[in-house]
């Protein structure tokens, strides 16, 4: 695995790894450099980022969603041991779960903002979060969308993402695994409710009304260990692609999910 080179002129992106024991994405346009969330702890983040040829001190921020745990956990460590700038909304970090930051920068949602090279607009989103936010990403002519961690596929959010030329989408759970799983009932009813998770139907849902025919890479994100399966995710999403599946893959749990360019 390659770090970003330093040709610019094109936009890709790369998973830590996406799931409910943590979460991170890079994205690169070659002078650039974003993560975006860190739930994952300061050393496994750090051998992560290796494994996809970077150093912490080679990001030029950190943008974090909203404050659960598998996003958050080492957004404060990773941004104090290599002062990486971080970016959050108000709720987020009043939410007191960070701690101190030495470049702490507010994100208005709806209100788009930059960072070196590449444009970031934050859209809010319907979940269980003091003032949760997901991404849309561009530079050079691409445009990224990066959309976990939502119960419900508002019009709001449609209207968002329409016109991404690759998208990390929720496939978080499928409604009979969670039904019949271990969690209980209280949790069934958090994760499958409108502040919850996307189910793998749901996320087929979104997808139509997003438009397939820009895209490049559909990524499904954010899979639950006890509620979903990767054939399970994948075969929801099948469907809608005509045959080309080669547009269709998973970022693991593990192993996250290596560079991919959009062209």
């Amino acid at each position: 695995m390659t770090a970003p080179c330093a040709d610019s002129g094109y936009l890709r992106f790369a998973s830590l790894g996406s799931g409910s024991k943590g979460n991170a994405t890079l994205v690169s346009d070659g002078e650039t450099t974003l993560l975006v969330d860190c739930g994952f702890t300061l050393k496994e983040t750090e051998q992560r980022l290796g494994r996809l040829g970077l150093h912490p001190r080679q990001l030029d921020a950190l943008l974090v969603t909203h404050e659960h745990g598998d996003h958050l956990r080492g957004v404060g460590p990773l941004a104090r041991k290599h002062g990486v700038p971080v970016y959050l909304t108000p709720g987020t970090w009043l939410a007191g779960r960070i701690g101190e930051l030495p470049h702490r920068h507010w994100i208005t949602p709806q209100s788009p903002f930059r960072v070196k090279g590449i444009d970031i607009d934050p859209v809010t989103v319907p979940h269980d979060a003091r003032e949760p936010v997901q991404f849309r990403l561009s530079a050079a002519g691409r445009r990224l969308g990066l959309l976990t961690d939502l119960g419900h596929p508002s019009s709001h959010v449609v209207e968002a993402f329409q016109g991404c030329d690759a998208v990390v989408l929720e496939c978080n759970h499928d409604v009979r695994l969670l039904e019949t799983g271990p969690y209980p009932p209280s949790l069934k009813r958090r994760v499958g409710g409108r502040w919850g998770h996307l189910a793998n139907e749901q996320a087929a849902w979104l997808l139509q009304r997003l438009g397939l025919d820009r895209l490049q890479h559909i990524v499904c994100s954010h899979l639950s260990e006890h509620n979903n399966r990767p054939e399970l995710a994948l075969a929801a999403l099948d469907p809608l692609l005509d045959g080309e599946v080669s547009r269709l893959t998973v970022a693991a749990q593990d192993e996250g999910l290596d560079w991919r360019m959009i062209r």
